[in-house]
């Protein structure tokens, strides 16, 4: 692994992060400060460029793998208020969805990801990966990206492994606190609401939301809706709640609030420090969407929209709050605990009021359908974790550091709820009146409901030691470890259906469903012989168990010559273990498939690499590196069950026997660091690989296509990536000293991938038939463009300073397309947010941001169609933090 003093000390970017602001905010009113702290005001001048990135680069600069690393301070400077948005910047990354991130093209099965280098367990059921929204960040000291692979990395290795790293205990007494408050122009005049729980403003349902006690009796029972009399559906019927309409309203503005408190305490031969952060937020978003599903082929070559809704209305409250301690003890400089404590809750409630057609319900009859949705979920992580650093001078510097971790997540979705609505246009004025000219939908499913949790569990500890060798004119370095990790996961999910069609001579008539299905008819009027008013819909699968179990050591050497050639290079092995179960929801027994092989999944392997470091001088060196990794499938990609996809709004299938990905990765890479901070670097990546993992869509006959993961033939990724920083002290000539106060750091990534299929052996593999329109294509979610630019500005008085920060990347595919119909491309996002950030005294910091200053929406686009959109309006937040001594 990395050296110890990196992952778990105060880095040197911190303490560069903490001297630069404590002198920047002492530089205030600097006339009347005495001649000694204006000669620190003119120290911190000549180094904010190098104390805000600079340090950063050092690090990267010393790593023997390329790797990019992001400190707290360029985070700030980028107002990004978490690890997923942060992460975008990036060179080579790309944010989708707004929680995972694609590292060079590559989707987010490509890459892992760990806290303190500590495996951690994902709230999300349908993939394994963490979600990097749920890490706030202002709990973040650093985001370390390594794109090429090393021994001590997991040998689940793609695009590269993301470490996020929680800030550690200070060098001095620190206590803040900081609030915010913001919104968005989209907000203004608009919105949704629905009567929720009393603890929504904590991010928490209440029992609001979940199903009857009596229908949570069956379940965990395991008799389901048919062994019980129609009464007694009636009753559980009617005890469900159905306040779920949505009523106009006015949004509220967002706030937060952080607080921060941690001390360092030193006695003769040892240190003792600590660090408590606390932090609350609470956001609202209104949105627009327009929601393609299917479209027919005219004969102009155009597209038009058969199924699908064109009018859609979002509100969406997010809710997040966390908690982080941690305390150290350090002994003689030679020994060191550190004890963190983490807890990260999310949640989002959504409520969405939308407006279309489907294939037998035509505007062209004067009929529309109209699906009322809440989406609610809580997401939550806790993880504990213990770590020790170790040197012992008396066995020649034997250096020993060891982890342990034990994490936990959960997904909490208490009671969604879809309702359909048919409008018709009776008074033929071709205006659709959703009050008046509506009616709750006569079928089995007029409105669903579901309930769904999810417990991830993971256990990870391990140990390296590290031994340092000198010889005359070459250093050596010989580390060894082991890596540990247990992970269990179980998953629950219901489906309950309200069947209209059981009712006899009831007027649907209405646009809510709890005007319109009261107690008083659930309970007592007529059915039709034995139908009854809500059945269970759920399917074998959708309840499941897994488990993963990896024992992985490593031997790595790292040799320096001559200070001016430096090898790296290792082998790790991994033995790895899989099994996914899902159960029978009806029995609660398991759902074995034919072959029991498809329930278990093992592999070992050596996993090598080998990284050349050329240094001709102090500013300047060469890299190279290879290595051979895997990827190996989620654990939903090989469960024989169905499950939505958040993003599509399509349904998943897992495929038994999904092979792994074998991959090899090479890197050629040219840095330059100049002593004025400034620094240039040009690097080249190819990466081959063997079975990649694909979705597939499979045609339906109605309602979105089946989406099935599958096996392509092999797949290549490459590119270049362009990293700088540079000032403008050039220009002092010509416009003065304000020049200097002016810098330009960005990235630019140009790559391309391609996969080829085989349909046959699509079809082989996983059952169903699959028309794929480009059986040769790009990967799904690759960029071929990433661009990233940031101008700064720190005043010279240091009281003032400001980020101009844009983003964008290529159109990427999001759905691929089958049956003659193009890929589906998500395109180009211009995003240009302004940060400027003022000190009005030594204590306190005002900041300033703006987000989406091109009020840029979201589209989705085929053939020149458009598939899909939503619009995110232009954000503002207004933050003041004051420091107490």
């Amino acid at each position: 692994m990395k050296k110890v003093i990196n992952r778990f000390s105060l880095s040197s970017l911190t303490l560069s992060i903490l001297a630069g602001l404590t002198v920047s905010v002492a530089s205030v009113n600097a006339a009347e400060q005495d001649e000694e702290l204006a000669m620190e005001e003119v120290v911190v001048k000549a180094s904010r460029l190098k104390g805000t990135a600079s340090a950063v680069i050092e690090e990267r600069k010393n790593q023997a793998f390329v790797a990019d690393i992001l400190g707290a301070e360029q985070i700030s400077r980028t107002g990004d208020s978490d690890a997923a948005a942060a992460l975008r910047r990036v060179t080579g990354l790309t944010l989708v969805d707004g929680k995972f991130i694609y590292v060079r093209g590559l989707g987010e099965r490509y890459s892992s990801t760990q806290l303190n280098g500590a495996y951690v367990p994902s709230p999300d059921p349908t993939r394994t990966v963490i979600p990097l929204d749920l890490f706030p960040s202002s709990i973040i000291e650093s985001l370390s990206v390594q794109k090429s692979y090393s021994p001590s990395m997991p040998a689940h290795f793609g695009g590269g492994n993301v470490d996020i790293r929680i800030k550690t205990i200070p060098s001095d007494f620190v206590f803040n606190v900081q609030g915010n408050v913001g919104g968005n122009t989209d907000n203004f005049g608009e919105g949704f609401s629905y009567a929720g729980g009393d603890d929504d403003w904590k991010g928490l349902d209440d029992g609001t939301r979940a199903a009857p006690q009596a229908l949570q009796n069956l379940w965990s029972s395991y008799a389901g809706l048919d062994s019980i009399s129609q009464d007694e559906n009636r009753q559980i019927a009617a005890d469900m709640n159905r306040d779920f309409d949505p009523v106009a309203d006015e949004v509220d503005l967002d706030y937060g609030l952080d607080f921060t408190l941690g001390n360092r305490f030193d006695f003769d031969d040892h240190r003792i420090g600590f660090l408590a952060a606390v932090s609350y937020d609470n956001e609202y978003q209104y949105s627009e969407l327009y929601e393609g599903q299917d479209f027919r082929l005219n004969q102009d070559d155009t597209w038009s929209l058969v199924r699908g809704f064109d009018e859609v209305k979002s509100t969406e409250h997010n809710v997040r709050w966390s908690g982080m301690f941690n305390v150290g003890f350090e002994y003689q400089n030679n020994h060191r605990l550190d004890l963190s404590s983490l807890i990260l809750h999310d949640t989002v409630d959504e409520i969405r009021d939308k407006l279309g057609n489907t294939n037998n319900v035509l505007i062209s009859d004067g009929l529309r359908v109209r699906d009322t949705e809440v989406i609610y979920e809580e997401r939550e992580m806790i993880a504990n974790q213990i770590r020790g650093t170790h040197n012992f001078p008396e066995l020649g510097f034997l250096g020993l550091d060891w982890k342990y971790s034990d994490s936990r997540s959960e997904r909490l979705a208490p009671g969604n709820i879809s309702t359909r609505y048919i409008v018709a246009d009776a008074n033929e004025d071709g205006i659709f009146d959703i009050e008046n000219e509506s009616s709750l939908r006569r079928a089995t499913t007029a409105s669903r409901y579901t309930f769904q949790t999810l417990d991830d569990e993971v256990e990870n500890y391990g140990y390296n030691f590290s031994l340092p060798l000198t010889f005359d004119r070459t250093e050596v370095e010989l580390k060894a470890g082991g890596d540990f990790v247990e992970k269990n996961r179980q998953a629950f999910a219901r489906r309950i259906d309200v069947n209209t069609l059981a009712f006899n001579g009831v007027d649907f008539t209405g646009h809510k469903m709890n005007d319109i299905l009261t107690d008083d008819i659930i309970l007592n009027a007529d059915l039709n012989g034995n139908e009854t008013v809500i059945r269970d819909t759920s399917v074998d699968g959708d309840d499941y168990f897994a488990a993963q179990m990896i024992d992985a050591y490593y031997l790595e050497a790292d040799v320096f010559i001559d200070n001016k050639w430096r090898i790296s290079g290792g082998a790790r092995y991994e033995d790895f273990r899989q099994v996914v179960a899902g159960l029978k929801p009806s029995t609660g027994e398991f759902d074995l498939p034919d072959n029991l092989d498809d329930l278990a999944f093992q592999e070992d392997a050596w996993y090598p690499a080998l990284a050349l470091t050329f240094i001709p001088n102090a500013e300047m060196q060469y890299r190279f590196s290879y290595g051979q990794t895997t990827v190996r499938p989620d654990l939903r990609e090989v469960a024989p069950t169905t499950y939505l996809d958040p993003l599509t709004g399509y349904p998943v299938r897992g495929t038994p026997g999904l092979n792994t990905t074998d991959m090899k990765n090479y890197d050629l890479r040219w840095e330059w660091y100049m002593e004025t901070g400034e620094n240039l670097s040009v690097g080249l990546f190819y990466k081959d690989m063997i079975n990649p993992i694909e979705s597939v869509q499979s045609p339906a006959q109605d309602g979105p296509p089946l989406i099935v993961m599958a096996n392509a033939e092999d797949g290549l990724v490459y590119g270049v990536e362009v990293d700088f920083m540079k000032d403008f002290n050039f220009l002092s000539d010509s416009i003065g000293e304000w020049a200097e106060s002016f810098f330009l750091s960005g990235n630019v990534t140009l790559s391309d991938s391609e996969i080829n299929i085989d349909t046959q052996s699509v079809v082989d593999q996983t059952g169903v038939s699959a028309a794929i329109t480009n059986t040769t294509r790009r990967m799904t979610g690759h960029s071929e463009y990433v661009v990233n630019l940031n101008l700064g500005f720190d005043a010279p008085n240091g009281n003032h300073s400001a980020t101009l920060a844009y983003n964008v990347f290529g159109d990427r595919i999001i759905i691929p397309g089958i049956e003659g119909q193009d890929d589906k491309y998500e395109q180009p996002f211009h995003s240009l947010d302004l940060v400027y950030t003022y000190y009005p005294t030594y204590s306190s910091t005002l900041k300033f941001k703006v987000q989406n200053i091109l009020n840029e929406k979201k589209e989705i686009e085929f053939s020149d169609t458009l598939f899909r959109s939503e619009t995110k309006g232009i954000g503002f937040d207004v933050q003041f933090k004051w420091d107490f001594e």
